[in-house]
C-alpha cells in the first residue's frame, strides 16, 4: 500500500499489489486519477498518483504527482465573469439598480394618492394655496376648446388659457341660453368662468358655490382686482343647494359632475333651483357606455380605477346616463348631448408642454411639489390615453327646465326618447 499525501492534507491510499520482480513490460506504470471535493473550498480537485514499479528485486518508492485545478464551470473569479458577459460587472449591477429604481418608481406613481373620501375640499384648497394650477391653467379650471382649423395647425400654436375662454365662449353657444339674468356656476374653482359670464352679461348677477373655501378667497380677490362687480361666491355642497326653488335662469356646470357621489342628486338639485323655462348645461367627463355587446375588459377597469381614485372622483358615467337621468327628472324637456372629445382632448397634453416650456415655479417649490408635479403629469397622461382609446368621452349636455303650462305626457315623452350623442 502507498500512502499519498495531497495539497490540502487529505490521505489518499493506493493499493497496489506487490509484483514480483519478473514483471511484464506492459505493466511497468498504472494510473489513477481521483476527483476529490473539498469541504470547505467548492473546487474540484484532481490528484493525479502515478506509481511505478521497476523489474529491479527492491521495489522503487512510487513517486506522487498531484496537480490541483479549479474547475472552470465552477469559476466566480471577476475575470470568469468578465468572460461570460463581456461587461464589466460594475456596469451590470449599475444597471440592474437603474432597472429596480424605475420599477419602484412605476409602482409609486401606478397607485393612486387622492381617493374620494368626502376630501373634494382639502384637495382644491391645497391646489390653490400652492398657485401652480392657477400659475399654468389660469382663471379656468377646465379644459380648453380647440377649432378644426386650430388643430390642423398644431395645438401648440393656441394660447393654452386662451383655449378655456374659447371653450366657455363654446359650451354658451351649445347651451342656447339667451340673455339670462340671474346664474348659478356649480363647482366654480377660481370663478374664472363665472366672471367671464359676468362681464359677458353685466346686467346679470353671477353666483359661484365650490366645496373650497380657498377658492372661494381667491375667486373674490380676482373678481375685486377685475372690477367685476356681479359676482359673489360661496362655499355650499352642490348636493343640498341652500337656494330657493326656480331661482337661476341659467345653472352652469362644467366639470364639477366628476366630483359628485350621487351624479342623479346632482342633475335634480340643479333642475329644482333652475326657473321654469331656463336652460341646464352641464360639462362632465364621462367613461363610455357599457353594454353586454361591449363590456369593459380588466385593463378597462383598472385603468378607470386610477383616474377615479387619483383625484377624488367617485365614479364616472356615461354620456347617454346623464341623458337619461335629465329626462328622467319630468322636468327638462329638449334635452340634448353631444360627445367633444375631438375638440378638448388637446388639453391634456398641451397642459403637460407648458410646464415643460416654463418650469421655474415648480423647479422653485422645493421636493413636494416636484413630486406632486411629476404625479400630476402622469395622470394627465393617462386621462389623454383615455380619450384618445375611447374609454372616456367629453359629455355635453343641455336642457330646458318645463314651463308650468306644459303637459306631463312631454316631458315623459322625452324621458322615453333614446339619447342622442353627437360628435
Amino acid at each position: 500500500m502507498f500512502t499519498l499525501h495531497g495539497e490540502l492534507g487529505r490521505t489518499v491510499q493506493v493499493r497496489s499489489q506487490q509484483q514480483s520482480h519478473a514483471v511484464t513490460p506492459v505493466a511497468r506504470a498504472s494510473y489513477k486519477r481521483s476527483t476529490v471535493t473539498a469541504a470547505t473550498r467548492q473546487v474540484d480537485v484532481a490528484s493525479e498518483a502515478i506509481a511505478s514499479t521497476s523489474s529491479a528485486a527492491t521495489p522503487r518508492v512510487a513517486r506522487e504527482v498531484y496537480q490541483v485545478s479549479e474547475a472552470a464551470c465552477c469559476s466566480t473569479s471577476t475575470s470568469a465573469a468578465q468572460g461570460v458577459a463581456g461587461v464589466d460587472p460594475t456596469i451590470l449591477a449599475a444597471v440592474a439598480g437603474l432597472g429596480l429604481t424605475l420599477f419602484a418608481v412605476k409602482r409609486v406613481l401606478d397607485t393612486p394618492s387622492r381617493k374620494y373620501d368626502n376630501n373634494v375640499g382639502q384637495e382644491y384648497d391645497a391646489w390653490t394655496e400652492e398657485g401652480v394650477l392657477e400659475y399654468y391653467w389660469g382663471e379656468h379650471i377646465h379644459l380648453g376648446y380647440y377649432s378644426d382649423e386650430e388643430l390642423e395647425r398644431g395645438y401648440l400654436k393656441k394660447d393654452f388659457k386662451q383655449a378655456k375662454f374659447d371653450f366657455v365662449d363654446e359650451m354658451l353657444k351649445f347651451s342656447g341660453a339667451q340673455g339670462p339674468k340671474k346664474i348659478l356656476d356649480v363647482g366654480c374653482g377660481f370663478g374664472g368662468t363665472s366672471r367671464h359670464l359676468a362681464k359677458k352679461f353685466r346686467d346679470a348677477s353671477v353666483t359661484g358655490i365650490t366645496l373650497s373655501p380657498k377658492q372661494v378667497q381667491r375667486g373674490t380677490e380676482l373678481a375685486k382686482e377685475q372690477g367685476v362687480g356681479n359676482v359673489q361666491f360661496q362655499v355650499m355642497d352642490a348636493l343640498a343647494m341652500e337656494f330657493p326653488d326656480d331661482t337661476f335662469d341659467l345653472v352652469w356646470a362644467c366639470e364639477s359632475g366628476e366630483h359628485m357621489p350621487d351624479k342623479t342628486k346632482y342633475v335634480e338639485e340643479m333642475t329644482r333651483v333652475l326657473k321654469p323655462g331656463g336652460t341646464l348645461v352641464i360639462a362632465c367627463w364621462c367613461q363610455r357606455e357599457e353594454t353586454p355587446a361591449a363590456p369593459f375588459s380588466q385593463q378597462d377597469k383598472d385603468d378607470l380605477q386610477f383616474l377615479y381614485d387619483e383625484w377624488a372622483h367617485p365614479y364616472f358615467i356615461s354620456i347617454q346616463e346623464f341623458d337619461r337621468i335629465m329626462k328622467g327628472t319630468g322636468k327638462l324637456r329638449d334635452v340634448r348631448t353631444e360627445d367633444w372629445n375631438k375638440n378638448t382632448i388637446a388639453s391634456w397634453r398641451h397642459s403637460i408642454w407648458v410646464g415643460v416650456f416654463d418650469p421655474w415655479i415648480v423647479v422653485f417649490k422645493g421636493p413636494r411639489i416636484w413630486y406632486k408635479t411629476v404625479r400630476e403629469i402622469v395622470t394627465l397622461e393617462r386621462m389623454h390615453q383615455a380619450f384618445a382609446k375611447g374609454l372616456m368621452e367629453y359629455g355635453m349636455m343641455t336642457g330646458t327646465k318645463a314651463l308650468p303650462s306644459a303637459k306631463p305626457s312631454e316631458t315623459a315623452a322625452d324621458a322615453k326618447a333614446p339619447a342622442t350623442v353627437g360628435a
